[in-house]
């Protein structure tokens, strides 16, 4: 009991059916209220369905550290908290509750009893797996509701978390949170009281400690073995750890190489004088970038990339009165993104865009598709006043009025979205497709993803965020993927700017994992 661990770490070896059914046997003996067992085990060895679950989990996580304080939040995410996507399997252990309480022995009087009897079947399954030397890792980094959707589980069967398990690539000493600094276990003669709770202001037990109140600062482990081998305090790269590890899982060599893909659109939207910038600024910004002397051609010059201009040509309609696109010519638009994808250069794939009035359209497509109001959508835009402000909370209203209850993904590009969304959503499937790393640079881009995502969840594990710029929904959005941003320097570049800066971070981060001492047995600092 003492040596189990709340795992985080998988290797992919599968776990044998017979060992598994051992495992999950032990679970289905333990006590239940009445001999009920209301336990379900759902085991859950799908990828695309995992990813869907880590997705999940990396929303919650930073939803979760957002309610912390800066400093307790920071610790939290430097945490590795779940092992959703490393572990082979995913068992959710379910409490089927439609036969109602008072039909159960022992339920009348405490109705959650059923659930206490699924939490004792998780400790069989927790002890039982770490006998076999298999690791298990609980993880309620869930809302019970999203987990349930996923599952596709009927009303009144409701989840205790999702249990990772598989053969573990971690032997730690002591429990994670303990090593991490972010708690330790109590002594027993301090959750000990005898015959009745002590009176107030007596010897009564504290009460559980909470990180939102005033959580002390410390080290964290490492997240990855490749990091953990480095001769460096573990969690020494920081957020810059998480993105090299989807480059390493990725296949990604140093040097990185790929391409910039800069995709520009036009839109009728900017008749509602929501731009400060005449629309012929795009053409010059587009003849520049094929000159090599834009923004983005330096930048994508000097991080390594090539630089692959993508025009998409002209919405037909404003969004207020009419659709930005016809069905058929975003999927036309969706198309060739994808081929973009598929012709670039190997590496990492970086997005940019050029379009003057997008930041309107994609305040739009963003508040329609997380249902934000539009004064938390809308941002000042480059160059904007607070006259300009207004007229544009105003067309995202009117926008997101006009498709009030669509939810579709398609439908929703097509409405409310531009040529250069739909391009870079079909250069992030197409990315997905040849499993390279995308690079997202501004909203723009980033709801590009969130589209790709939503149409093809395992889009989102080649995800990473290089900046969050200044645009109001562009967190929001982050905060969907389950991203943090490499950079925050408050950029309105646009063109894909930010996404080659962090491009070049990623390099060094990359060279560091790969090139940087290790210790003298290969184990890391952090075992």
């Amino acid at each position: 009991m003492r040596a189990r661990r709340d795992v985080r770490r998988f290797r992919p070896d599968p776990v044998p059916p017979d060992l598994l059914e051992r495992v999950l046997a032990a679970g289905h003996s333990a006590p239940s209220v009445g001999q009920s067992q209301p336990w379900r085990f759902l085991v859950v060895s799908d990828p695309e369905a995992r990813e869907r679950a880590g997705l999940l989990a990396d929303r919650e996580r930073l939803a979760q550290a957002a309610q912390l304080k800066p400093e307790a939040a920071r610790r939290m995410l430097d945490l590795q908290l779940e092992g959703v996507r490393e572990a082979p399997l995913g068992v959710v252990v379910c409490c089927d509750r439609r036969t109602p309480a008072k039909g159960v022995l022992g339920r009348a009087t405490f109705p959650d009893a059923d659930l206490w009897s699924c939490a004792c079947a998780i400790q069989n399954i927790w002890l039982a797996a770490r006998a076999a030397g298999l690791g298990l890792g609980w993880v309620t980094l869930f809302r019970p509701s999203d987990l349930a959707d996923l599952l596709q589980l009927p009303n009144d069967v409701v989840t205790l978390g999702w249990l990772c398990l598989g053969w573990p690539d971690e032997r730690p000493p002591a429990p994670g949170l303990e090593r991490a600094g972010w708690s330790r276990r109590a002594p027993l003669s301090s959750v000990v009281v005898h015959d009745r709770w002590p009176a107030a202001g007596s010897a009564a037990p504290a009460a559980p400690p909470s990180a939102l109140r005033a959580p002390d600062p410390a080290r964290v482990v490492a997240a990855r073995d490749a990091a953990d081998r480095l001769l460096a305090a573990p969690g020494a790269l920081g957020v810059l750890d998480r993105a090299v590890d989807r480059l390493v899982a990725a296949g990604a060599d140093a040097p990185l190489g790929g391409a910039l893909v800069l995709a520009a659109g036009r839109h009728p939207v900017t008749r509602f004088h929501v731009s400060a910038y005449d629309p012929r600024l795009t053409n010059d910004v587009l003849s520049a970038a094929r000159a090599g002397s834009s923004l983005a051609a330096t930048a994508a010059q000097d991080a390594g990339l090539e630089l692959l201009v993508v025009d998409g040509g002209s919405s037909t309609g404003d969004l207020v009165s009419a659709d930005a696109m016809t069905a058929a010519r975003t999927e036309d638009l969706l198309q060739l993104g994808r081929r973009t994808a598929g012709d670039a250069p190997a590496g990492v794939l970086a997005l940019g865009e050029v379009g003057i009035g997008n930041t309107t359209v994609a305040a739009a497509l963003a508040a329609a598709t997380l249902q934000l109001a539009p004064e938390d959508a809308v941002g000042l835009g480059s160059g904007a006043d607070t006259t300009m402000l207004d007229r544009k909370r105003a067309v995202v209203a009117a926008a997101v009025e006009r498709l009030r209850g669509e939810q579709a993904p398609l439908r929703l590009l097509a409405a409310l979205g531009g040529p250069e969304l739909a391009v870079l959503t079909g250069v992030v499937l197409g990315a997905t497709a040849r499993g390279s790393v995308v690079v997202l640079d501004g909203l723009v881009t980033a709801l590009s993803a969130l589209l790709a995502v939503q149409l093809e969840p395992a889009c989102a594990a080649f995800l990473v965020a290089g900046q969050r710029s200044r645009e109001t929904a562009h967190a929001a959005v982050l905060a969907e993927l389950g991203l943090e941003p490499l950079l925050d320097l408050r950029l309105r570049a646009g063109e894909g700017v930010g996404a080659a800066l962090a491009v070049r971070l990623l390099a060094t981060g990359l060279l560091i994992r790969t090139a940087a001492a290790s210790t003298s047995d290969g184990s890391g600092l952090a075992r």
